[in-house]
């Protein structure tokens, strides 16, 4: 007997569908199979039964140096989550200048453990001393955090070349993988300069100050410097054809990098900042064109880009205000939004099949995690993260469906097709038809060990490596 049985649904995964039950015991799945028994029965007819989605890039809580923390906390997130299908996310621990980082992993732990989201982390290191590297973050290591976080721009945050060096060679020698911000912080503080001077400080010239060229430039400097190291290296949020070649042609020699998009990047454009709403579509890198978006989809066709994650970064209006386009506080939410919007620009519109939209969002950012396979499959053993999937509901994206903590989104008014019905974290229905009814505090931490796709290939130049 199990404890609940999905039954009559299609049920998918990174290498196909089959129609049959799935058989839960005890927060995992049990048995795949047919006419299977449970003291609880839901009903799947007519319905994709997808793995919870994994959201490998998400902004929650984080404090910031003078007090509080950004508006999203980890109860508003999981409510989020839940509702659009995702069960597992990867946040970040912040680092301050001149500040250390175990006094922060153990406070941001204590936080994300009121959320209900099973959660994993990334750290943030913008200040890469020795004290850090050489010891607070083997510590982190142990305790289960396999990533670190690298921005290549932005003021309060941003590592130079022998910084980010130092952070590679410290992931090497633990077994971590590196995520990299991809932007030149240089070129985009020069165009802004000038663009502010000649009186450009409108919400719309956010993109002119970090055109397509910054983020191919620091794609490729963060690739070469990966691979004079030897480390596997994740390139965050790629918006453009420029940077998702750059990743073409290093994996085409066998490095180990990895390429992630998110749907803002698919269906957002810079004309959305020309409007009196402009501030409310800011992110970095900023949003494209129709053409990129045919870029992206090719790279992601291809298997360039791998990942669709949300950057979940949420700000209410109040918020996002400020003299100019340089102080006004970039990102967008999109926890809620991301797998309804991928499934319909991707899958309903013909653009990937079933199998590659499963892949984009759970089983590959699960397997990059070192997830896998306890999230991000359907299979007996893993975690019974499950989602029920109507493909043919049709729904208008609002604010109000989102069940983030701000008071907007960037998809208000999307009509979109496919939407989750319910949404299961280890075998407890979590949301069901948008109502959450999962329990604060339910959520498990999730530590990551040594895993093949954080490993160096053990090829550097020369043969000489640290």
């Amino acid at each position: 007997m199990h404890d609940l049985v999905i039954k009559g649904g299609l049920v998918a995964s990174a290498f196909g569908a089959v129609r049959c039950d799935v058989g839960i015991r005890q927060g995992r799945i049990a048995t795949l199979g047919e006419a299977l028994d449970g003291a609880e029965v839901l009903d799947a007819q007519g319905l994709l039964v997808l793995p919870g989605g994994v959201d490998s890039h998400c902004h929650i809580e984080e404090p910031r140096p003078g007090g509080g923390t950004t508006e999203e906390t980890f109860a508003s997130a999981s409510a989020a989550a839940f509702a659009g299908g995702t069960t597992t996310t990867v946040s970040f621990i912040p680092q301050w200048r001149g500040h250390d980082v175990w006094e922060r992993y153990v406070d941001y732990r204590a936080r994300a453990a009121t959320g209900m989201l099973d959660h994993a982390f990334h750290q943030i290191i913008s200040d890469p001393t020795d004290q850090v590297l050489e010891e607070e973050v083997p510590k982190l290591v142990a305790e289960g955090v396999r990533s670190l976080k690298v921005f290549l721009t932005y003021d309060n945050v941003h590592v130079d070349d022998r910084g980010f060096i130092r952070v590679l060679e410290t992931a090497r020698k633990l077994g971590c993988l590196v995520t990299v911000h991809c932007e030149n912080y240089e070129a985009i503080r020069w165009r802004t300069e000038r663009l502010l001077a000649a009186g450009l400080t409108a919400p719309h010239y956010h993109a002119w100050s970090r055109p397509t060229v910054v983020e191919r430039e620091a794609t490729h400097r963060a690739i070469a410097l990966a691979e004079l190291v030897d480390q596997p290296i994740q390139v965050f949020h790629v918006s453009c054809g420029e940077a998702a070649e750059e990743i073409a042609r290093a994996q085409a020699r066998g490095l180990k990098v990895w390429g992630e998009t998110c749907p803002q990047y698919l269906t957002i454009t810079a004309r959305h900042m020309e409007g009196p709403d402009g501030a409310m579509f800011m992110c970095s890198p900023a949003p494209r064109d129709e053409a990129e978006h045919a870029n992206i989809w090719e790279a992601i066709r291809r298997g360039t880009l791998d990942v669709v994650s949300s950057d979940h970064a949420a700000s209410s209006r109040a918020a996002k205000q400020g003299a100019d386009f340089s102080v006004i506080p970039n990102g967008l939410p999109g926890l809620a939004a991301r797998l309804p919007v991928l499934f319909s620009e991707g899958v309903s519109q013909g653009r990937i099949s079933l199998e590659h939209f499963t892949r984009l969002v759970a089983t590959n950012p699960a397997k990059l995690m070192g997830l896998y396979p306890k999230k991000g499959v359907i299979a007996p053993g893993s975690d019974a993260d499950v989602i029920l999937w109507d493909p043919k509901r049709e729904v208008t994206i609002t604010n109000a469906l989102m069940h983030h903590a701000v008071d907007n989104t960037p998809f208000e008014g999307k009509r979109v097709t496919g939407w989750p019905v319910a949404t299961l974290r280890r075998g407890e229905v979590v949301m069901r038809e948008g109502e959450i009814t999962g329990r604060p505090g339910g959520g498990q931490y999730q530590p990551r060990g040594a895993y093949e796709m954080a490993t160096p290939r053990g090829i550097t130049p020369q043969g000489f490596g640290a």
